[in-house]
């Protein structure tokens, strides 16, 4: 089988507030905000994510459910995830589509994470989250709402 032609974009803020495009190795193009092809991807279907916290050099990732809009990520999480983001709000996250075997998309995206301790809030993002993923509304009650405020994203289609 013959590979696939892809196409690849980088993404983040810049100390301009115009926008700049760079043409880096590999087809890469960096750009000051976030192209609307991968915002379509990412609001596209309720695919997995994962996510990767780091805390004293030691990272760990984990699947979650997100929901992202206007530029933000929302998960709700629990456990190892969420100690991890208290101590040290730097996060990545990736999301891929595959059919049959074979990778279609991918979005990668690095940013800040901020646990959100609001009941209210939470329970809205949980419903939101739950609802994108045909799950009980009310489903993991006990997690808590993160919203991660993207720094830079990469996006490559294939």
């Amino acid at each position: 089988m013959a590979a696939r032609p892809s196409k690849s974009r980088r993404v983040g803020p810049l100390a301009s507030s115009r926008r700049l495009f760079l043409l880096l190795p590999h087809g890469t193009t960096s750009v000051s905000t976030i192209p609307r092809t991968a915002e379509r991807l990412l609001e596209s279907e309720p695919l997995m994510a994962h996510l990767a916290t780091s805390v004293e050099g030691r990272p760990h990732v984990a699947p979650v459910w997100y929901r992202y809009a206007d530029g933000c990520v929302e998960i709700v999480t629990t456990g190892r995830k969420l100690a991890n983001i208290r101590q040290n709000p730097r996060v990545a996250l990736s999301v891929q589509k595959d059919e049959a075997g074979q990778t279609q998309w991918m979005v990668t995206l690095l940013g800040t994470a901020t646990a959100v301790d609001d009941a209210t809030e939470t329970a809205s993002a949980r419903r939101r989250i739950n609802e994108k993923y045909d799950a009980d509304p009310d489903a993991h009650a006990d997690n808590t709402l993160v919203r991660i405020d993207i720094g830079s994203a990469s996006y490559q289609t294939y």
